[in-house]
């Protein structure tokens, strides 16, 4: 996309009168006729007002300029006049206002005789100005001079002429700079402006300096030493070496003034060997001996050589010395040399992520010009730098270590330098390697490629790296080294964080092996082949099989890549992909071949490989019937894509064919309710896309038909036009319809977005010349629209008042004035509503309403009904003023509303309880805020009255505040129990209470209570009524009165910052309508609020409030104002500092307020500051947060509590990024340190910090697994980004190492060891790293392996755990035969088990880890591995009878089992063989198989069941691995006793164990070629304990491993003697799920075995229920009550997926069987739980029950039924017509109209309309309403309604029984009028005021009426 350059604003010349006087004086001498001309062109110009103008005149000069002829005397004075006026013109304008450079044409344009008095004039005028303008003028004159040198000549000449001058105005300006720049600290608007300013200074100086070489060289030369241009030169170098020592300055000012350093002494020096002498000495901070630079400029640049200079100006003047010293072919080897080894000694040291971003960019600059240096041609490079920069160098070496420790780094301009770092760094390998080498089979090159493949692939620098490989030796190489490195990229497409830089990979990779197979088979096709079975055949499987998320990035990322680089592709991919067998559908996560096809011509479409308008596509190179399935796919994406194909297009003129307006209307009726807002976003996307090309081809067609002579063409064109509007009436009409009653949150949604996009591009006017599209709209589609305000969720509500506003004024109706005058009531009442989601409704409808003109009229008659004093002002009502209707009625509504608001407070004042009952006060100011943000403020034109609005807001607010503060402000405001200790406080809450009266009991807590004011209990409150009427009565509980208040101080602080966000300020300059002092006084308000509030809901929402003043204060203009941050940061800084548990602050609650008030004032300094706030800040509250050196105290604890709750929190504060982390060591000490304290509180924020700063270093958990590496780092990452931690966090290891020994028996536990483990644990070393590393983990180890000696299991099992990450792959047989041999030969008095223990579990889990991981190298020192097994085998005892810990002996089998299964040794190897005979032995001894006692049959004691499910995991490997593995003889006899023994062991877990890993084979066995098991499994042991199994979790294993079991296999049930036939063992799973209701798996395992048996009964007997005994119509009836009572919306998930999987499974023998084999009442109740199920609210229940589609016998399903897995509502759709034909298969139609039609009534037993019906008004705080939100009735019913109209004629419907008509027909009647009653009772516009009963009963009236209509049409067949 091609962005076009915003033009420059052309801006009038505007000069003050005395200039503007004098010049026209100047212009009216006499002269020449030419002159004159030129002078009266110029004088016209100066009087112009028009800019434009000005530039025509100006260039007319110009050109009157370059005619004139040179006379043989000097130029006239009015000639020089004109010229200086020109020369004061130019000056005086901006610079990039394009009337300057018209001026500098023009004086460019003089004649050669003229120029050298040009030059003068131009030079008089500047100089002047430099001379006698003020500092206010510096940065117009910096840039005057900068656009002098810009191809202006004569104004280059200029400055070469002004030279010293210049250069003495520049060190001026700099000076004053940084004079005044100590002046503004906290002012950082100013501040940021200066830097602005003092940057242009330099950077102008630089230029300057670099056009002017030439005179500055000769000037030098020919002067005395002392000449004023050295004297300039000095006072820069001093001003610049200013910059470069004073932090406060932001870097791009201080890495510009290193430039210039470099610049200044290169012009002196000029560019040989002593240039680079003199900057290597600035560098290195010594003055060497025998420098050649003048005294004069090594005296300049004293400062740079001071020793404490900051550690930045070394590099600032590195980059300076690379960016302004010429490298190509350049001999200063040692300064190049130098650079590097600078920066990378700054680089530990480095904690700002901004420095590192500049350490980064200029080591690749440095890369860069060392490339530069060896691409010499002429010369061979310097034998110096030949050498060093080999890759196996040492200084290659460390900048590869830099570029592995900075390739992670958080900011993305680090990661992408590290790369190109790495680039260049394989380039400078390849200058330096001999001429001629293949790159290919250089060792260094070999190993490095080697190291990064080996690499974890969550490493995103891996990326970049392979592919600068794969561009620097080519695809090849690197396939041949990995062939599965194509198929291994693809898998990671479904990691999001990974997806952009594997497909970038794949890109350089798929290219670069292209370019090789064309070379080598010189441009042929043969290529193609290999390239396909390279990349395309591996995509499409992935496509084919993988999950849809993984898919969905290859869309996004990599499959557009592949079609640019090979367009013919495409065929390829839909010829395979369409020969796939349909079977490769899978309904099981993946899309499937379908799926992937879709996919495949989404991306060739959008990219232009697929042209539709060459017939290839629609029913050419795909089927229509296929891209209508797709387009109702079951899958979402598959839909997405398939809608992408239709809507994307690579033209967007491309005309909207019939075919993809026909797949439109297939596609849009059953996708519009999808609660996927993914799905939502991107379906409304595709169609804006869809709705632009239909207006783009629009207007192209229109235009073509303009312009079009052939009658033929002309009427083809205008047949598509009429074709676009009958599809965009069709289109706006079916999305109206769909806003009905009962429509769901996610219909609305997505109608009304694509309502406004058709808004947005076609407009609902009713003009002929479009579409007019505003004939479509009625006024039904407008008021549903309207009505859609009411909805409770707020992105409908925004919608639909966007919309109203752009359709036909007339149908929505509020010009007239009845309807404005409810509507606005409506309004009203819902602002003091108690619902809060009310207020939000009110806001929208006043906001609506606010565009009428006759709206203020309507306020006046709402007053007058209400008895409200209210009156306008007279500019309101009259039409003198010039304010626009929106700010007339604005005003009017505010107006009001503050006067009903100021009445309301003054009731709260007197009653707080009726007002939260009656009329809670957020409602109102919640409208106020929504009524002022509609405003542009500011262009108001009735200034006073908005003045005054203003002044009483604030006033009301504070109020307001007033009244609820006591609630949101107490200790415990969520029960108002009065513990403060403040009078005022206390006394406000004992009012409270009094007036609540809780008695003796909580009932006020717990439930409303009426209050009458007849009542004895009611005198006793003080209630004053709002009515004045003393019988009314109100609801309120504890609830209300806190929602009402915290709800209010939400409002106040949002009214209040939007107050002084949006109003402007009025200053002594500047009239606004908000003074300085209202600002302060709210900053003092809000300050009070986060200080003081408790209530999070209230502090939180003053925090939004407070963020928007802070935002305004610091863009303020006045000085005053932006000072005010820094004022309040100190003061709370020095409160909390002093606080202790007297204070009023809050040191509870997280320090409640607290760190939301730093927080605002915090972010409120603009990230590109020096962050003097943050600094200051940080550094006081990380004193605070550490411990004490006088130990805890009351006065130390509670600042410390705040400091460390204060840091979390901004710590967790996502806007200051990347400026907090500097600090985080400070953090992570405060925070380990903190654990030590004797104080909970301490301890427990302590806790808190350290969470946050986990998060914080390591990135937000990516996944379930808490240790995955996506959230670790590398030990040398780490600690080069948090140097301070390496020694702080190994002297806290070492301490609390020190604390964990165990021998003497006593437990002690290191308070910080936990987080310390913790941190460990997340750090691993890199294989990039190198032996020797100064920040290496090896010194960690020994003190994580001395934990393993702590009595306390959970640090045992952290150090292990820890252990693992610090040992490097290779390292991990020596270092486990090392821990092996800690252990005893044999048993002895001085074992200890805890050591045993620890050390055993570092063995284990190294071992795991080391058999898991992807670096282990693929050939295996196999000595090494068995060295282990030898190692371990003679302390086999420690797993043996003769341990007698069982917790060292269950460690010890996990260990062997481990070692027997999984070790990567042939198996023939005689230790392995031998150790699994010794194991086997051990587990034959053991007391599982052979107890010896009946204390061993039910062994008990500490450790029992670790080592007991130990154990069983070693037996259940042996039970079911092969026999030969384990050299067991008899097969079939021990390993089938061994899994017997399992099943029947008293241990629970034992049997529960056994039975997962049974039933994990079992399932693989059925999805894998596994082989089977060693043996025959009986059922009789399984069936056997599925009668007798006690344990609820062991029996639903033992049913779930008899459901995957053959039936044929387990029937009949053996129990000993008993046994069960299939019917009984029906019997029983019934009698089990009918009991197992508490445990869901229980309950799902016995119901999906009972329904198989049921099938394997129906399918086996044939026969239908009416021929069945009793007691199986009995069981039938039940398994049917039970199935649909699993599918009711109240189930838990598991259940009503199991239901819907059963369902589906009955499908072909139940549900569309032939003959009625359950009879037609319990197949119809199916079929209905089956509906229920397609329309439940849980997306994964409904796509299983949507299956049921794939089950349907063939010869049911009528042409046009799609036959594939489809969405849910074309599912329910397939449903209902499946069963409505099965009617008439079955000879039942009678029967089925009779049923369709109760269903249609619906089952609501609530007669509305009798007298026990509760009040519909009455009024819940929160309202839950329907469980299902997705379920639309409205639609159910209109679909059973069509259906039902089909059958009702259907031939084969019998007549009728009147009994039934008569019995529907009164039914229908009776609902329909008890709706009909009820709706005619509730209050006016009952949409908003009763929102959820009037949907309620509409449906009811609607489902009532089509019922009525069905029964009118089966009368109306009877009668015929």
């Amino acid at each position: 996309m091609v962005v076009k350059k915003k033009a420059p604003k052309v801006e009038a010349l505007a000069l003050d009168t005395a200039k503007l006087e004098s010049l026209n004086a100047s212009l009216s001498v006499d002269g020449d006729s030419d002159s004159r001309q030129l002078a009266q062109t110029l004088k016209d110009c100066l009087a112009s007002t028009d800019p434009v103008q000005q530039i025509q005149l100006v260039s007319k000069t110009g050109s009157m300029l370059e005619q004139l002829r040179e006379d043989e005397s000097a130029p006239g004075a009015l000639l020089l006049a004109c010229l200086d006026t020109l020369s004061d013109v130019y000056l005086s304008l901006q610079a990039k206002n394009p009337l300057k450079r018209a001026v500098a044409s023009a004086l460019s344009n003089v004649p050669d005789w003229l120029q050298d008095r040009t030059v003068c004039s131009l030079s008089s005028c500047l100089s002047a100005s430099l001379s006698s303008l003020g500092s206010e003028h510096y940065s117009h004159l910096t840039d005057c001079i900068t656009s002098c040198l810009d191809g202006f000549p004569i104004g280059e000449r200029c400055i070469r002429h002004l030279l010293i001058e210049v250069l003495q105005f520049f060190q001026k300006a700099i000076s004053e700079y940084l004079e005044l720049n100590r002046s503004l600290v906290g002012r950082h608007v100013a501040q940021a402006q200066l830097m602005q300013s003092c940057l242009a200074v330099v950077k102008a100086s630089m230029v300057v300096v670099q056009k002017c070489q030439e005179v500055i060289s000769t000037n030098l030369q020919e002067t005395p030493v002392t000449s004023t241009l050295q004297q300039s030169f000095s006072g820069l170098l001093q001003c610049y070496t200013c910059i470069l020592t004073d932090e406060e300055f932001i870097q791009s000012v201080q890495s510009t003034a290193g430039m210039a350093v470099v610049l200044l002494i290169k012009s002196v020096m000029g560019n040989g060997d002593d240039t680079a002498d003199t900057v290597a000495g600035l560098l290195q901070c010594s003055e060497k001996e025998g420098n050649s630079a003048p005294l004069w400029l090594r005296e300049s640049c004293a400062g740079l050589y001071v020793k404490s200079r900051p550690a930045a100006v070394a590099l600032y003047l590195s980059h300076g010395a690379l960016a302004m010293l010429s490298w190509r072919g350049s001999q200063d080897e040692k300064l190049l040399l130098l650079i590097p080894d600078v920066i990378l000694s700054l680089d530990i040291r480095v904690k700002e992520s901004s420095t590192a971003m500049v350490v980064a960019r200029v080591l690749t600059l440095w890369s860069s010009a060392a490339v530069d240096c060896l691409q010499t041609d002429s010369s061979p490079p310097p034998p110096l730098l030949h050498h060093s920069l080999r890759g196996d160098s040492p200084l290659p070496s460390r900048l590869l270590h830099h570029v592995y420790t900075h390739w992670e780094h958080p900011l993305d301009g680090v990661r992408h330098q590290a790369r190109t770092l790495f680039r260049n760094l394989l380039l400078l390998h390849q200058h330096c390697s001999d001429k001629g080498t293949d790159p290919t089979r250089d060792p260094y090159v070999t190993q490095l490629t080697q190291s990064l493949l080996a690499l974890e692939w969550h490493v995103k620098g891996k990326y970049g790296a392979l592919a600068c490989l794969a561009e620097h030796l080519g695809a090849e190489y690197l396939l041949n080294l990995s062939a599965i490195l194509p198929s291994r990229l693809l898998g990671l497409m479904g990691d999001q964080t990974l997806a952009p830089y594997a497909s970038e990979l794949l890109e350089r990779l798929f290219v670069s092996h292209k370019t090789q197979l064309c070379g080598q088979l010189e441009g042929g096709h043969g290529w193609m082949d290999e390239w396909h079975r390279t990349w395309v055949t591996p995509l499409l499987e992935v496509l084919c099989t993988a999950r849809l998320d993984q898919t969905t990035y290859i869309l996004d990322y990599f499959l557009p890549k592949l079609l640019r680089c090979s367009p013919d592709s495409l065929g390829h991919m839909v010829q395979a992909l369409q020969e796939m067998p349909s079977g490769s559908e899978s309904s099981l996560g993946s899309r499937g071949a379908l799926g992937a096809l879709m996919t495949c011509l989404r991306a060739a479409r959008a990219q232009g490989v697929l042209k539709p308008a060459d017939d290839q596509l629609w029913g050419g190179l795909v089927p229509l019937p296929l891209l209508q399935q797709a387009l109702v796919h079951k899958h979402d994406q598959v839909r997405m894509d398939a809608l992408g194909l239709v809507c994307e297009s690579h033209r967007s003129t491309e005309t909207l064919s019939t075919q993809e307006m026909d797949l439109i209307r297939h596609f849009l009726p059953s996708n519009l309710n999808s609660q996927s807002p993914g799905v939502r976003q991107q379906t409304v996307s595709l169609f804006k896309k869809l709705l632009c090309r239909l207006k783009e081809s629009t207007q192209s067609l229109q235009r073509r038909l303009a312009q079009e002579r052939d009658q033929q063409n002309r009427e083809r064109d205008q047949h598509v036009l009429n074709t676009y509007q009958e599809f965009l009436y069709w289109f706006c009409d079916r999305l109206f319809q769909v806003l009905q009653p009962g429509a769901s949150f996610s219909s609305c949604l997505v109608t009304l977005q694509l309502l406004g996009l058709v808004a947005d591009q076609f407009s609902f006017s009713m003009d002929s010349e479009g579409f007019a599209l505003g004939r479509c709209v009625t006024v039904p589609h407008a008021q549903a629209v309207l009505y859609c305000l009411a909805s409770n969720f707020l992105e409908v509500k925004q919608l639909a008042c966007t919309l109203l506003q752009k359709l036909p004024p007339e149908t929505v109706g509020l010009q007239e004035p009845e309807r404005l005058q409810f509507v606005l009531q409506a309004a009203l009442d819902l602002s003091t509503s108690t619902k809060p989601f009310d207020s939000v409704t009110a806001s929208h409808l006043l906001n609506l309403l606010l565009h009428q003109e006759e709206l203020q009229q309507a306020l006046l008659h709402c007053a007058q009904n209400q008895n409200i004093h209210f009156q306008l002002p007279v500019l309101i009502q009259s039409n003198a003023s010039e304010a626009s209707v929106l700010e007339k009625n604005t005003l009017a509504v505010i107006l009001f509303l503050t006067a009903c608001l100021k009445a309301e407070v003054v009731q709260a004042e007197m009653s707080l309880l009726q007002a939260a009952a009656s009329f809670p006060l957020y409602g109102r100011a919640h409208c106020i805020t929504a009524a002022l943000q509609q405003l542009s403020t500011g262009s108001l034109q009735l200034q006073a009255e908005w003045t005054d609005v203003v002044s009483d807001l604030i006033a009301l607010c504070y109020r307001m505040s007033d009244v609820v503060s006591p609630v949101v402000q107490s200790s415990s405001p969520e029960g108002l129990i009065p513990m403060d200790t403040d009078s005022e406080t206390s006394a406000g809450l004992q009012k409270i209470l009094q007036e609540i009266q809780p008695r003796d009991t909580n009932d006020f807590f717990t439930s409303a209570r009426e209050l009458n004011a007849t009542s004895d209990e009611q005198t006793r409150t003080h209630q004053a009524n709002a009515s004045g009427s003393a019988g009314e009565a109100y609801r309120v509980t504890a609830q209300m009165v806190l929602v009402c208040c915290w709800r209010s101080m939400k409002e106040v602080s949002m009214l209040l910052g939007e107050l002084c966000q949006s109003m402007p300020l009025h200053t002594h300059t500047h009239k606004g309508l908000i003074t300085e002092e209202q600002v302060k006084g709210v900053g003092q308000y809000f300050r009070e609020q986060l200080l003081q509030s408790r209530h999070r809901g209230a502090f939180e929402l003053a925090y939004v409030g407070f963020v928007r003043l802070t935002d305004m204060l610091c863009r303020s203009g006045s000085a005053t104002l932006q000072q005010l941050p820094t004022l309040w940061l100190k003061e709370v800084l020095e409160e909390v500092k002093c606080s202790d548990p007297s204070s009023k602050l809050c040191a509870t609650r997280r320090s409640a307020g607290i760190p939301f008030y730093i927080q605002a004032l915090l972010s409120s300094e603009p990230k590109a500051s020096s962050c003097s706030l943050l600094k200051m800040t940080m550094k006081e509250l990380t004193a605070l947060a550490m411990p004490s050196l006088e130990g805890a105290t009351e006065h130390s604890t509670v600042p410390q509590v705040h400091a460390l709750n204060i840091l979390r929190a901004l710590y967790r504060d996502t806007r200051l990024g990347e400026n907090i982390m500097p600090f985080v060591s400070e953090g992570v000490k405060a925070a380990v340190l903190g654990f030590t304290s004797p104080v909970w509180a301490v301890r427990n924020s302590s806790t808190l910090l350290f969470s946050s700063l986990v998060t914080r270093i390591f990135g937000v958990k990516r996944g379930k697994d808490e240790h995955s590496k996506k959230n670790r780092m590398t030990g040398r990452e780490f600690f080069t980004r948090f140097p301070a931690l390496y020694p702080f966090l190994l002297s806290q290891l070492e301490e609390a190492a020190s604390s964990v020994e165990s021998d003497s028996g006593q437990v002690k536990l290191h308070p910080s060891l936990f987080l310390l483990l913790l941190i460990l644990g997340r750090l691993y070393p890199s294989p990039m790293d190198g032996s020797s590393s100064p920040l290496g983990l090896a010194p960690f180890m020994p003190f994580i392996i001395s934990c393993a000696r702590s009595a306390v299991y959970r640090t045992r099992e952290m150090a292990a755990r820890a252990l693992v990450p610090f040992v490097l792959v290779t390292h991990v047989p020596a270092t486990i035969q090392t821990l092996l041999e800690s252990f005893p030969m044999e048993p002895g008095p001085r074992t200890q088990q805890n050591h045993t223990h620890g050390t055993l579990l570092q063995v284990l889990f190294l071992l795991r880890s080391y058999l898991t991981d992807t670096h282990r190298p693929q050939t295996p020192a196999e000595d090494q591995d068995s060295d282990i097994i030898k190692n371990l085998r003679p302390r086999l005892w420690l797993a043996a009878r003769l341990n007698p810990c069982l917790v060292t002996r269950g460690a010890m089998l996990e260990l062997l089992a481990v070692v027997c299964t999984s070790f990567p040794v042939p198996a023939e190897d005689s230790q392995l063989k031998n150790l699994r005979e010794e194991t086997l032995a051990i587990l034959m001894d053991s007391e599982l198989v052979a107890p010896r006692s009946p204390d061993e049959v039910r062994l008990s004691g500490p450790g029992t069941t670790q080592y007991l499910q130990s154990l069983s995991c070693l037996a259940t490997s042996v039970a079911m691995d092969s026999a030969g593995m384990w050299g067991i003889q008899d097969v079939d006899g021990v390993q089938k006793d061994l899994l017997r023994r399992l099943l029947q062991c008293p241990h629970y877990e034992v049997r529960q164990l056994a039975l997962d890993r049974l039933l994990e084979r079992l399932e693989n066995m059925q999805c894998s070629d596994l082989q089977p098991l060693p043996f025959d499994l009986s059922g009789t042991t399984l069936t056997h304990l599925a009668m007798n199994e006690p344990h609820s979790a062991c029996l639903s294993k033992v049913l779930q491993v008899l459901t995957v079991l053959p039936l044929n296999s387990i029937l009949p049930w053996k129990d000993g003697s008993v046994s069960l036939n299939g019917e009984e063992a029906l019997e029983y799973l019934l009698s089990v799920a009918e009991k197992s209701t508490h445990s869901l798996e229980l309950h799902c395992a016995a119901l999906s075995l009972a329904s198989r048996l049921m099938l394997h009964l129906v399918e086996e007997k044939k026969l239908q229920v009416e021929e069945l005994g009793g007691a199986a119509v009995a069981h039938v009836a039940l398994w049917g009550a039970m199935v649909a009572q699993c599918c009711s919306e109240e189930r838990p998930v598991e259940v009503k997926l199991m239901a819907a999987e059963v369902l589906v499974k009955a499908t072909p023998t139940l549900l569309t069987a032939s003959n009625l084999l359950l009879g037609i009442s319990h197949t119809l109740a199916l079929w209905q739980s089956l509906f229920t199920l397609l329309q439940d609210e849980d997306q994964d229940v409904r796509d299983r029950a949507a299956d049921f589609v794939c089950y349907v016998p063939k010869h049911l399903l009528t042409t046009g039924v799609t036959t594939g897995p489809v969405s849910s509502p074309v599912a329910l759709e397939i449903g209902v017509k499946l069963l409505c034909q099965l009617f008439q298969v079955w000879g039942q139609v009678a029967v089925g109209v009779i049923s369709l039609t109760e269903w249609l009534l619906g089952d609501d037993q609530v007669e509305l309309g009798s007298a026990d019906t509760p009040d519909l008004d009455e009024e819940f705080l929160f309202e839950k309403g329907d469980l299902n939100l997705w379920v639309e009735p409205l639609q159910w019913a209109q679909l059973l309604h069509t259906q039902l109209c089909a059958l009702s004629t259907a031939p084969s419907l019998p007549a009728m029984h009147q009994t039934e008509l008569d019995r529907l027909s009164s039914l229908a009647n009776t609902k329909a009028q008890t709706a009909g009653q009820a709706l005619a009772a509730l209050s006016p516009l009952p949409q908003f005021s009763a929102t959820i009963e009037h949907a309620k009963l509409s449906v009811l009236k609607e489902r009532a009426t089509l019922a009525q209509n069905i029964v009118a049409i089966l009368r109306q067949k009877d009668l015929s």
